[in-house]
């Protein structure tokens, strides 16, 4: 090959890197634009006593504000995987799959718990994860924080960094409830910090068929061009938590009710 061939297939791959680059970059700042944070995504320390707190407003700015991070954190995370998820979707309609990418898509489906079809890697596969690689609303996340935990102050809050009720099953992985019912053998889930609980929220929320109502809302309301980061999205999306708890529509129905009463307190209040 000669030199001046060499060079101009050289200039040639360099240009069509940049150029991909840069699609890349324009399309992470046009994603996290979209979501507009308006807190500084990272992992929560340990909390405050918020049971020494005694006005209640400055007890619940001082809880949402140290939980807040943690949230944008979490919703950062999956946002990035779902851009990923979409670059490699657009890839396959173009039939130019990577194993990278393959590797990518194994790994995001096990931890979302999304079975490959029988013919292996389609559409439908990548509906399944997009689905619940998504989102959700700091409000909604918030008020159940608040209702789980008593406000930071609940035995399960204080002594397992556990905001959210999460149960488990195994004999001594977490705390028993003092009223369990007889016959029951759950225990109320312990965690490393309390980040690791709002990333198991997450995670519950997003892969747990008992929240696939949720999920479908959150589908059909990106689809028609809402947003999923305001008031609204947090009071629509509520909806979809009726298996959360035994008390169904009436937890439901409290959430709402402290998704609204709290307004003045959320960082997004678009409708």
């Amino acid at each position: 090959m000669r030199k001046t061939e060499f060079f101009a297939l050289l200039a040639t791959v360099i240009v069509a890197i940049y150029g991909y680059l840069a699609y890349q970059h324009k399309l992470q700042q046009a994603e996290d634009i979209a979501f507009d944070w308006a807190i500084t995504p990272k992992k929560v320390g340990k909390a405050p006593d918020f049971g020494a707190i005694r006005d209640t407003r400055a007890k619940k700015q001082h809880f949402f504000d140290y939980l807040r991070p943690g949230i944008a954190f979490e919703n950062q995370r999956i946002l990035k995987e779902r851009n990923k998820l979409k670059n490699i979707e657009a890839r396959f309609d173009k039939m130019a799959l990577t194993a990278s990418d393959k590797a990518f898509l194994d790994k995001l489906a096990n931890r979302y718990n999304v079975a490959f079809s029988a013919g292996g890697i389609d559409k439908v596969f990548f509906e399944q994860l997009l689905s619940r690689v998504n989102v959700i609303p700091e409000a909604l996340v918030l008020v159940q924080a608040a209702n789980e935990s008593a406000w930071g102050t609940s035995r399960f809050a204080r002594k397992a960094n556990n905001y959210f009720g999460q149960w488990c099953y195994q004999q001594g992985c977490g705390l028993v409830p003092k009223q369990r019912a007889d016959g029951m053998s759950h225990e109320v889930a312990k965690f490393s910090s309390v980040q690791e609980s709002i990333h198991r929220y997450f995670m519950n929320v997003n892969r747990n068929r008992a929240y696939k109502d949720l999920r479908e809302q959150r589908r059909k309301r990106q689809q028609s061009g809402k947003e999923l980061h305001s008031v609204a999205a947090a009071v629509d999306l509520a909806d979809g938590l009726l298996k959360y708890s035994e008390r169904g529509d009436d937890y439901v129905s409290d959430l709402k009710v402290m998704i609204r009463h709290n307004e003045h307190f959320w960082t997004h209040r678009e409708q």
